[in-house]
């Protein structure tokens, strides 16, 4: 690749790393959502409905600290991970730190987990968070990192466990993304990630809109390259689950991303007949 050509990829990329940056920063000043507004992603305050529609548990969601469900999910990604006592666990794009203090619960005191963002709004109000998950529960295991997901600042064969849930299709870059969480996996280290894939190809409009871009939806890319990304990264073990049904819910939600994605849909047809919620499981080889 010449190098005009690589720099204009990369003034593209971080055009989208802008918009992204943008969206998530008013959600976290706003105690939104997906959608940029001051609502769920249902549009009705709904963030914990949400959660459980998606695999949460009354369990998990009780001891969370204010603000840190957000109705950003689009599975749960510690229902698969197969969370170990003592396990250093790593959040991509961990937001107001939802997902970190349920894991922070399961992997005990002796475990840690680490949250990387790239929205300094959303880092600020994960550890403001962190202090009420400490008080409500006595464990002082969390940590919040800013920096992006296509350039970690973790070391390397540092974690056990790498954890995402709804971040990696907001990356213009996803084969660095899953080149790092090989790189940052220990030996024998597992993924779980929930995420948004294609079925089919997007109509080139909701490509292009901004809106369905925060919203995780242009940013998702076919199951089938998915698969590749992850085999090229090195990791091995991979299983991919399709879950249509969370998508269907969104839509029943009538929420205004969903609306609004619609309009520009063929007729007759549904989300979930292009996007489906996607659970990812695979790990690092144990040889070196």
């Amino acid at each position: 690749m010449s190098k005009k050509l690589s720099t204009k990829r990369e003034n593209i990329n971080e055009s989208k790393r802008g918009n992204v940056r943008r969206g998530y920063a008013d959600i976290a000043m706003k105690g939104g959502s997906c959608c940029g507004t001051a609502q769920s992603c249902c549009g009705s305050g709904n963030a914990k409905g949400v959660a459980r529609a998606v695999g949460y548990s009354e369990a998990e969601l009780v001891p969370l600290p204010e603000g840190a469900n957000m109705g950003l999910s689009c599975g749960n990604p510690s229902a698969i991970a197969g969370l170990k006592r003592g396990e250093i666990v790593l959040d991509l794009g961990s937001g107001g730190g939802f997902d970190v203090f349920i894991v922070a619960r399961k992997v005990g005191a002796k475990g840690r987990v680490i949250g990387v963002d790239m929205t300094p709004e959303m880092i600020a109000k994960a550890r403001k968070n962190a202090v009420g998950f400490q008080k409500r529960t006595g464990l002082d295991n969390v940590e919040f990192r800013l920096g992006e997901i296509e350039h970690l600042p973790v070391a390397d064969a540092s974690v056990d466990i790498v954890i995402s849930n709804c971040v990696i299709n907001l990356s213009p870059d996803k084969q660095q993304v899953w080149r790092e969480i090989a790189r940052v996996l220990k030996p024998g280290g597992r993924v779980a990630v929930s995420d948004l894939a294609l079925l089919r190809p997007l109509p080139a409009a909701i490509q292009k809109s901004v809106i369905a871009l925060v919203g995780c939806i242009a940013g998702a890319v076919l199951v089938e390259k998915t698969k590749r990304m992850i085999l090229s990264a090195g990791l091995v073990g991979l299983k991919l689950q399709s879950n249509p049904d969370y998508i269907d819910s969104m839509t029943e939600c009538n929420d205004r991303l969903y609306r609004a994605v619609l309009k520009q849909l063929p007729r007759k047809r549904k989300m979930s007949d292009y996007v489906t919620s996607l659970d990812v499981t695979a790990r690092k080889s144990c040889k070196r």
